[in-house]
């Protein structure tokens, strides 16, 4: 375990906002945090490499980092393999990692920065895929009283971007554990964008070159917040009514669309809305939107958390006035 008085997050988040922690705490296993629980700081914020949230304002608590980096499978059938992940594993490296033993079900989720535990939380998604699509089970440790609990896919209430641990259980729990259920047998998901198209240029659909052409795509229009800071996709891609959608379409014919879980409902590309509202590529101060993928905002160098908040709210605003449609954040705003 380390502990780090005054702590910079600067490190800590992609966004590159240069925050600081009153205190934060690297834990490497569940037994560990247990034992420190009740002499921490409140408030507490379990994070991971902080590629999904922008820090606001220092953080006047304790930030808590998982270094639980241990990977093994823990059962096998004819059909798939389950394995325990641990949730500081980067998941970019679990992606490679199933691929290379033939395991089928995130290799479209490839280069997406952050942490195992991180996508027990976000339900990250991309070219068809999400992260509950494979969750059987999320091992977690109660930040309130020490206790150990498992959630199963269901008691997770998995949606679009969604889980119990945004919504009624946000901050209450630190997650130690993810066991995937991954298919042994081909399983290609190919139908999102220009992905088929790549795949075949590669050579066909196998594991290693779906995962290498969403590499490609990604690196293509995403820029790396090595680089330039940024928290991926700011937004998330609105699911408005079918009604109000074929409406949009008299005025703007050009307007694409993806199918929801709902059939009364249609998902809109939000990269699409904000880039036709004018902000593709725009700057306010040191806070712009990345001149490859509207859908991205980046910290050109300095911005603060109310930078980046508000670039977003003017294209919010924005995109609400010639649209009738509302942007909601899918990064959290700490």
């Amino acid at each position: 375990m380390k502990i780090t008085q005054s702590a910079r997050l600067k490190g800590h988040n992609t966004m590159g906002i240069d925050a600081v922690a009153d205190c934060l705490v690297e834990w490497n296993s569940p037994e560990e945090l247990r034992c420190i629980l009740d002499d921490l700081e409140r408030p507490l914020l379990a994070i991971g490499q902080g590629s999904n949230l922008v820090f606001m304002d220092d953080f006047h608590g304790t930030v808590l980092v998982s270094a639980i980096r241990d990977i093994e499978v823990i059962g096998q059938d004819s059909g798939s393999v389950l394995v325990k992940v641990g949730s500081g594993y980067v998941w970019d490296d679990f992606v490679t990692y199933s691929v290379l033993n033939g395991w089928w079900g995130v290799e479209n989720l490839a280069a997406i920065p952050g942490q195992v535990g991180a996508s027990a939380v976000q339900n990250i998604g991309a070219y068809g895929q999400e992260s509950s699509d494979c969750i059987e089970t999320v091992l977690a440790v109660s930040l309130e009283d020490g206790s150990m609990r498992e959630f199963s896919k269901e008691e997770c209430r998995y949606a679009y971007r969604q889980s119990i641990f945004k919504n009624e259980l946000k901050g209450r729990y630190a997650i130690s554990h993810v066991i995937f259920r991954l298919g042994l047998k081909p399983a290609p998901k190919l139908s999102y964008g220009n992905l088929a198209q790549k795949v075949v240029a590669l050579g066909g659909p196998t594991l290693k070159n779906i995962s290498e052409a969403v590499r490609d795509i990604r690196a293509e229009k995403l820029p790396d917040p090595a680089v330039l800071g940024n928290a991926g996709s700011f937004f998330m891609n609105p699911v408005i009514p079918l009604s109000q959608y074929r409406d949009l379409l008299k005025t703007f014919p050009d307007m694409p669309s993806y199918p929801a879980a709902d059939g009364g409902m249609i998902k809109v590309p939000a990269g699409w809305l904000i880039e036709h509202a004018g902000w593709k590529g725009r700057s306010m101060g040191p806070a712009a939107v990345y001149e490859r993928q509207a859908l991205v905002l980046v910290n050109k160098g300095g911005a603060t958390g109310a930078d980046i908040l508000a670039l977003a709210n003017a294209i919010t605003d924005s995109v609400k006035e010639k649209y009738g449609i509302l942007l909601n954040p899918e990064a959290n705003l700490i």
